[in-house]
């Protein structure tokens, strides 16, 4: 009767490798080969595929099965065509998409996409969670790699599989934003240009997106109404905005320009800011200063946090931060301050009070 099996063997090298084989008829037929594999689960594959073409009484044709398998793309190569396709996208969320998919290629991209199952995504978040990935990291990981399947015509796409994959319970933490008495012990050991950037977060709640490099440029800027304006390409919700300054924090930032007659509308306000900078310098200053760690981030916490104890409205502070769901506003930036003391910004935009020249 015809037969399939699978024979273990070792290379010149010692690696071990599984072949499939298989034979029309009984003992008298002769033996045929059907591939070699580096692991007993797809030589499993391969002589199931062999089993039921034998049991439609059928000759397998491995090599046209093999010619056909060559030209599905491997998850690798079906996410660089993805992220290519991705022109609807601002450059710092194509940053993320490339960082989110290194997690998931760094196990599965050479992968190819038909083969990936839900029990690979499983083994993604499980390795993704062993490593110390946090739980909201690992969704937006899942998230791109559902949209790559997609994108590569994949049926009943593994990535959203509810039942086998499931993301690690995690409670969530409280966000804790710095106190003034904190924010004025980092600032006189920031670069001066680091440090007015501080201020003016803390002032706005601005997503540092829209301050830094490639955000804010000097052709947003309303200066006899101390203001500038948000772009809709920087700003998140695609709506755009006016946000105001105080006078004194407002002529500080200018007082770092060239002269009107000498900028450039397309110049940026803040040479130099990204994200990541700013960070590094506060994270320095905070060693520096023996002060508890803060990101960035955190003074759009305390902003919000402080116009809400100030009794402004919900409405009223969504439209001054860009944040489009009121609830989202309420329910995840909202929460008690350890203190709701306003900065001096008149006094710390001083010269011999924030930042180093």
């Amino acid at each position: 009767m015809p037969s399939v099996w699978i024979e273990r063997r070792h290379t010149a090298g010692g690696e071990a490798r599984y072949l499939v084989k298989y034979r029309l008829g009984g003992r008298e037929s002769a033996h045929r080969y059907a591939g070699s594999f580096p692991t007993r689960r797809e030589a499993l594959a391969r002589s199931h595929w062999v089993a039921g073409e034998l049991a439609a009484m059928r000759v397998p044709r491995v090599g046209r099965l093999e010619a056909s398998t060559a030209t599905t793309p491997t998850l690798a190569e079906a996410a660089e065509r993805w992220r290519a396709s991705r022109v609807d996208v601002t450059e710092g969320t194509a940053v993320g998409h490339r960082v989110q998919l290194g997690r998931v290629l760094a196990l599965l991209g050479s992968r190819r996409v038909e083969e990936i199952r839900p029990a690979d995504v499983a083994q993604l978040v499980t390795t993704l969670h062993a490593a110390g990935r946090k739980r909201e990291t690992i969704r937006k990981s899942l998230t791109v790699l559902a949209q790559v399947l997609d994108y590569a015509g994949v049926k009943d796409n593994p990535a959203r599989d509810r039942v086998h994959v499931r993301l690690p319970r995690e409670e969530r933490q409280e966000p804790t934003p710095p106190t003034a008495d904190q924010i004025e012990a980092v600032l006189p050991l920031m670069p001066r240009h680091y440090a007015l950037a501080v201020l003016v977060l803390d002032a706005t709640g601005m997503r540092v997106g829209e301050l830094e490099e490639k955000g804010l440029q000097c052709g947003d800027l309303d200066e006899p109404n101390t203001r500038w304006r948000i772009r809709r390409a920087v700003e998140k919700g695609r709506r755009g905005r006016w946000v105001s300054l105080p006078h004194d924090l407002f002529a500080a930032v200018v007082a770092t320009l060239p002269p009107r007659e000498d900028r450039s509308p397309d110049g940026p306000v803040f040479p130099g800011l990204t994200q990541e900078r700013l960070r590094t310098a506060i994270a320095r200053a905070c060693r520096a200063s023996g002060t508890p760690n803060w990101s960035p981030h955190d003074l759009r916490h305390r902003r919000i946090s402080l116009w809400h104890r100030q009794g402004e409205t919900w409405a009223l502070i969504g439209a001054r931060v860009g944040q489009r769901s009121l609830s989202v506003t309420a329910d995840t930036y909202t929460h008690v301050l350890l203190d709701d003391r306003e900065l001096d910004q008149s006094r710390l935009v001083s010269e011999s009070a924030v930042g180093r020249p």
